[in-house]
């Protein structure tokens, strides 16, 4: 069974300095039938202006990815971490017992664009934690490129989670397979452009819960770029 979460059905925020897409339930946007998806809790796409950002907030017991579509990141957190995080790097914060951090848009020149990702971790209290990994862009052409994982192999960030996420980017008519374990669930998340999945078509922004599908077949209708979570 697939699911599909469409863009323009996500909650939508747009702050002046902060423009703001929330796949599922954050902050002030609350819907019960999006709260989630398995340890997926949150998918926000966020445009940041220049110079602007999030200043010192906290966090526990919770995975957070980040992955930078445009632009750079600036990171500063309570265990000493200073960061940018530009495309072609994955980073994971570990908020554990509890992290305080900051996020800002590092030019002064052009927006930051990227997607935050929360994932509930495997048990609570955690020690608070950083990684950043280098994964090109290029790594991830005409193929699934596994860019975090719960055992770190193959170069991916580690998450403390039974989750393996990949990132996929299709020139027109490419195709990737992924084969999904029995009582395991996908979520694909577009990027840009569009892929028909097993059938069901998605578009940039677009989501898909899935389950009950033995094997996922990703064909680009044009351009695309997604990310694709294996889920317990």
């Amino acid at each position: 069974m697939i699911v599909p979460r469409p863009a323009a059905e996500r909650g939508h925020f747009d702050h002046g300095w902060l423009d703001t897409r929330h796949t599922f339930s954050f902050a002030g946007y609350h819907d019960p039938a999006h709260m989630g998806f398995r340890s997926l809790r949150v998918i926000n796409e966020d445009r940041v202006a220049p110079g602007k950002g999030f200043g010192a907030h906290s966090h526990r017991d919770m995975e957070i990815i980040t992955y930078v579509l445009e632009g750079a990141l600036a990171h500063a957190d309570s265990t000493g971490t200073r960061s940018t995080i530009v495309p072609g790097e994955v980073q994971r914060m570990s908020a554990g017992t509890g992290i305080t951090h900051s996020e800002f848009n590092a030019r002064p020149d052009e927006p930051v664009h990227f997607l935050q990702i929360w994932l509930l971790p495997e048990r609570s209290g955690l020690a608070p934690g950083y990684e950043q990994k280098a994964i090109p862009s290029l790594n991830e052409r005409g193929v699934l490129r596994l860019v975090a994982s719960r055992d770190g192999r193959d170069g991916t960030v580690t998450i403390h989670q039974d989750v393996d996420l990949y990132a996929s980017r299709l020139a027109p008519g490419e195709r990737v397979k992924h084969a999904v374990a029995d009582g395991r669930h996908a979520w694909l998340q577009m990027v840009r452009g569009r892929v028909d999945l097993n059938g069901t078509a998605l578009a940039a922004g677009d989501g898909a819960a899935v389950s009950g599908e033995g094997a996922l077949e990703m064909v680009a209708l044009e351009p695309s770029h997604f990310l694709l979570f294996d889920l317990a």
